[in-house]
């Protein structure tokens, strides 16, 4: 019963994560099964990633549908990415537990600090202003990074292609966050697809649940988001990934 009650829960985190900000469920799932449940840091970030999947799906349906979107320029960040999370992936099958559960609570919260303090504004970057050649070159080495990260620890990836896409190429906000949901549930397959490959079935009802609580939550995050102004969502963000971070450490300590 417990196990259902954590998985719940952190989906609910996830799902928030995920449409508010197009972030990776992983943010918030893989920490807190790993802290809670004593899941192995594999595991638990496969079923994170597979929560992706449906959740930033969704997710991309929604802001595609307010025409917060931009496919065609995307593309090549998806490629790249596609390719590094596979490889990040393979890599994390061989590392320590500890190592990365600890990576993954870090992260939690220093994402969370980051919306709160610096969010991520509509930037006065113009897209059109860089050359095809410098999109396409930035666009592939941004790649490589968001995709190793997101494949070997499932966390901070939607966060980095937040930033990327508003500060490096020039998207506004909204269109980022769909941009970004868009690219995450194609890496969120590959990666799952990979821990699964490697690793084996995880528990199917921490799965099953996990999938479904951020599913449900990406969903009703993603229509609030698209009628919020962008401030509004990086403080929700940030406040609910402090909390879990929090709360982990809290376990951890006591």
């Amino acid at each position: 019963m417990l196990d259902i009650i954590v998985c719940f829960l952190s989906g609910i985190a996830a799902g928030l994560g995920t449409g508010f900000a197009g972030m990776s469920a992983a943010a918030a799932i893989s920490p807190m099964l790993i802290t809670f449940l004593g899941m192995p840091a594999y595991e638990a970030v496969g079923i994170a990633l597979a929560s992706d999947v449906l959740a930033s799906g969704v997710s991309t349906y929604t802001y595609k549908k307010n025409k917060n979107l931009d496919i065609k320029n995307g593309l090549v960040i998806l490629i790249t990415v596609l390719i590094f999370t596979a490889i990040g992936s393979l890599i994390a099958s061989h590392v320590p537990n500890t190592t990365m559960g600890s990576f993954s609570v870090f992260m939690t919260l220093i994402l969370g600090i980051k919306f709160i303090i610096k969010p991520v504004m509509n930037t006065s970057k113009n897209l059109d202003s860089l050359s095809k050649s410098r999109r396409i070159i930035s666009s592939i080495l941004c790649g490589i990074l968001i995709g190793f990260i997101c494949g070997f620890v499932g966390a901070g990836g939607g966060m980095m292609m937040l930033l990327v896409l508003t500060t490096v190429l020039g998207y506004e906000l909204k269109t980022a966050v769909g941009t970004s949901v868009f690219v995450m549930t194609f890496t969120a397959l590959t990666g799952a697809a990979s821990h699964f490959a490697i690793g084996g079935l995880p528990n199917l009802a921490c799965l099953i649940t996990c999938v479904l609580s951020t599913l449900l939550w990406a969903r009703i995050a993603a229509k609030i988001a698209n009628k919020s102004d962008a401030l509004t969502l990086n403080r929700i963000t940030g406040i609910i990934l402090i909390i879990i971070s929090i709360s982990i450490l809290a376990v951890e300590l006591f």
